[in-house]
């Protein structure tokens, strides 16, 4: 197993001497990532790169001045290197891969046909990445219930289960969970740990979703026949094939870095670099240049893959890594800090409370960035992989399950929420507005979260 990500050798950023306007930056590009495209979407399409840099600068005020240019720098090195580059190569990887592969045909639209495609697709998100398997599957979904009258409750279970807790069963499943491996967690640590879980809140999800669009196709019949509703004529055909054998690539390279020592750390800057983990990126440019080059043209154009939204990630991840530096300091200093009240909610004495970790990822996840938000826990919890792999194992399910699960609250929980949304109004689906989804996520996701809350985190 891999050493957990470097630290310097120098001095870390002590979070004790800042104050609490040291976490004003990262809320505020939190918030404007959460609500300009809301309020002022074509200033943010515009602007949204200036928005994000200039509060990455006013991030590096507070570290500058109680401790220095050189500490700032070094802080910021850290943070670019072992967390940034690698969390965005692996994106950017996935991101180009899955888009090589193209669904022709149409799948049939019944309520049973639906589910086992949802229920495949929460599958995959573990493999493929949550926003990979959502972008494969959003398609030929529309595709098989374009004759329905009753569908927009189909792309927002696709929201809850494949774009967010089909991920949280790998660090490829979902961003938050790449960032702990990064940070040492083992590779499969969250497939033994949050399998049941995980199994339990899809299951219900499924069978919800199975009995309410068995509900809304029975209406549908009446006057109509259940072909004319459901199509599913033609052959359902798989084109972009060699993506799956990059796919593969990336699972075992990523598999491969966190479990065998192959090469020595160096050290840079006062970092200890793992070259293990510079091996495993380089190898992944390449199998996302050979995406680029060996798959058909065809396939890509059919999908509509386009460069902006991965474009748009890491330039707004750029600037949320830049702005978490000083709040993570803060976290590490625990009750010294200036987020000792929080602290002393996830704490009872010295043992943490894992409900109150499982809730407060959570929430903060509905409606920040989960990937940061897990991140922030993480580090309050002691940041330790080998302690919250042992005796706080539950604490690190706890916080790995909330930043996943609760993703799927709101549209802006995690990246592919907005993506299906988006992509479906543009075939004329009429989605809910954000409260209306809110409140299909109340209705349907809470009372799970509270019965995962009691089964496993009490």
């Amino acid at each position: 197993m891999t050493t957990p990500a470097a630290v310097p050798t120098l001095p870390r950023l002590d979070g004790a001497v800042l104050g609490a306007e040291a976490i004003v930056p990262f809320a505020g590009l939190l918030l404007s990532i959460a609500f300009m495209p809301l309020i002022a979407p074509k200033f943010w399409h515009h602007h949204y790169g200036k928005v994000t840099m200039g509060w990455a600068l006013l991030a590096l005020a507070p570290t500058v001045a109680s401790q220095g240019w050189d500490v700032a720098f070094r802080e910021l090195l850290h943070v670019t290197l072992l967390d940034y580059v690698p969390f965005i190569i692996l994106l950017a990887t996935l991101y180009t891969i899955t888009g090589g592969i193209r669904i022709s045909g149409r799948l049939a639209g019944t309520p049973g046909a639906n589910t086992a495609t949802l229920g495949i697709g929460t599958v995959l998100a573990g493999f493929m990445g949550t926003t990979g398997a959502s972008m494969l599957l959003v398609r030929p979904i529309l595709q098989a219930n374009e004759r329905r009258r009753h569908k927009a409750h189909v792309f927002i279970f696709l929201i809850f289960l494949v774009a967010n807790i089909g991920g949280a069963l790998s660090p490829l499943g979902d961003p938050p969970l790449f960032l702990g491996f990064l940070r040492g967690i083992d590779f499969f640590w969250p497939t033994m740990h949050l399998f049941l879980p995980t199994v339990l809140v899809a299951g219900l999800l499924l069978t919800c979703f199975y009995v309410l669009d068995t509900m809304l196709f029975r209406r549908e019949t009446v006057g109509r026949t259940e072909r004319a509703i459901s199509g599913g004529e033609g052959r359902l055909t798989v084109r972009g094939e060699i993506n799956f054998i990059f796919l593969g690539g990336v699972i075992a390279s990523v598999m491969v870095s966190g479990r065998v020592d192959m090469l020595p750390a160096v050290e840079f800057a006062g970092l200890h670099v793992d070259l293990d983990g510079a091996l495993r990126d380089v190898v992944l440019i390449g199998l996302c240049v050979a995406s680029l080059k060996l798959t058909e043209p065809g396939v890509r154009v059919g999908n509509g893959f386009k460069w902006m939204p991965m474009i748009e990630v890491a330039v707004i991840f750029a600037g949320i890594f830049a702005t978490i530096v000083a709040p993570l300091a803060i976290l590490r200093s625990g009750t010294d800090g200036a987020l000792s009240d929080v602290m002393a909610l996830l704490n009872d004495g010295n043992q943490p409370v894992d409900h109150m970790f499982f809730w407060m990822t959570g929430l903060l996840s509905s409606f920040l960035d989960n990937a940061p938000t897990y991140l922030a826990f993480f580090t309050a919890a002691g940041g330790d992989p080998h302690q919250l792999m042992g005796p706080l194992a539950t604490t690190l399910a706890a916080i790995s399950a909330g930043a996943v699960y609760m993703g799927a609250m709101t549209y802006i929980g995690n990246a592919p929420n907005f993506m299906v949304k988006s992509i479906v109004e543009s075939q004329g689906v009429r989605m809910p507005s954000f409260l209306g989804y809110m409140g299909w996520s109340i209705v349907f996701l809470v009372p799970v979260f509270l019965l995962v809350t009691l089964l496993f985190f009490a």
